[in-house]
């Protein structure tokens, strides 16, 4: 005698149950177990706040879908079978999960929309940023602000990758194709210690100077040395020569006060020097060393929530401080 193919269904054992016709629905579970809970199908109803015809209904599809009894209904009310106490265990534990599945998204969405994950240049996250971040956190105090920091060409790809949500560069160039917006205007200021050569001359220096001196120099990479390089271009020059390359704008600083050499850094960063006499400021013709400071973002996204909000405190904070600098005209001037 052949016996049956493996490929064949196995027959059905005479008298058995049907297989169940669909995965039940958790309301109907919620129903059996507020029966079991509760003793009585019309209290369950009412709990759950249906119509007890419409509960005896639910009961019965949840028992055709299992295929079986779990409910004896007399005029006494109605009891779980033994079978129906044991689906009701097991729908407790599958409404269990379900609650903290929903408890735990709720915290996850939550979490999201109170955290910002920020990726910033240098020069961007020492002198701006943290005025940026304290006023948005005066309007949401709830909000938890990430941080990364590093120079304006390796931004894009934090922001690309997920690793930020927004971003803000200082360069003139951006390694990847990402929307922009501007934020704020910065000038970059050639500046040497008070006994260098340049301290003590009356003529702006020319481009020429600029880009044959040795400099000390951020690295390549840089928003600073970027827009150094692009205005020596633009002024008809080749790029800047390094006499020392250093990985932050402090450092940079810090080697043109000990005499090192003459460096071009934001004006942002060397202000009070030039103020306190620790540096000088030199005048440099022919070369416009001012730049945009921009928020970046993935092309086709749109900027929502906290990212949006801090790219437009970002916003309100450079239109105040151009209108500090501002001097206030007199009636009469034409």
């Amino acid at each position: 005698m052949t016996p049956p193919s493996a490929d064949l269904p196995a027959a059905r054992t005479p008298g058995a149950a049907p297989a169940p016709a669909r995965t039940p629905d958790l309301e109907s579970l919620r129903l059996l177990v507020l029966v079991a809970e509760l003793g009585s199908l019309g209290r369950a109803a009412e709990r759950l706040r249906i119509a007890q015809p419409s509960a005896s209904r639910r009961l019965s599809t949840l028992e055709r879908a299992l295929g079986l009894v779990l409910v004896d209904r007399t005029r006494r009310g109605s009891r779980l079978t033994a079978s129906g106490q044991i689906v009701a265990g097991h729908a407790r534990r599958v409404l269990d999960e379900v609650d903290a599945l929903l408890t735990r998204s709720d915290a996850l969405r939550n979490r999201r929309e109170a955290e910002l994950r920020v990726a910033a240049s240098l020069t961007i996250a020492e002198y701006l940023l943290p005025a940026w971040i304290s006023e948005l956190r005066s309007r949401r105090p709830e909000l938890y602000i990430g941080l990364q920091v590093t120079n304006s060409e390796h931004v894009p790809a934090l922001i690309e990758s997920g690793d930020a949500d927004v971003g803000f560069v200082e360069g003139p160039h951006l390694a990847h194709v990402m929307s922009t917006r501007q934020v704020a205007e910065d000038r970059l200021v050639v500046v040497a210690d008070p006994g260098h050569r340049w301290a003590r001359r009356r003529q702006p220096l020319s481009a020429r100077e600029l880009s044959s001196t040795p400099l000390v120099l951020r690295e390549r990479g840089s928003g600073t040395r970027q827009t150094l390089d692009r205005a020596l271009h633009l002024a008809g020059h080749g790029r800047a020569r390094a006499l020392l390359e250093l990985g932050s704008t402090a450092a940079v600083r810090g080697a043109v006060i000990a005499g090192t050499g003459p460096a071009v850094l934001s004006e942002l960063a060397v202000r009070g020097d030039i103020t306190e006499g620790r540096l000088v400021g030199i005048e440099v013709a022919g070369v416009d060393l001012t730049r945009a400071l921009r928020a970046v973002w993935p092309v086709g996204r749109r900027l929502v929530g906290p990212a949006a909000e801090l790219v437009a405190v970002a916003g309100e904070g450079s239109r105040h401080q151009r209108a500090r600098r501002t001097p206030e005209r007199d009636d009469g001037a034409r």
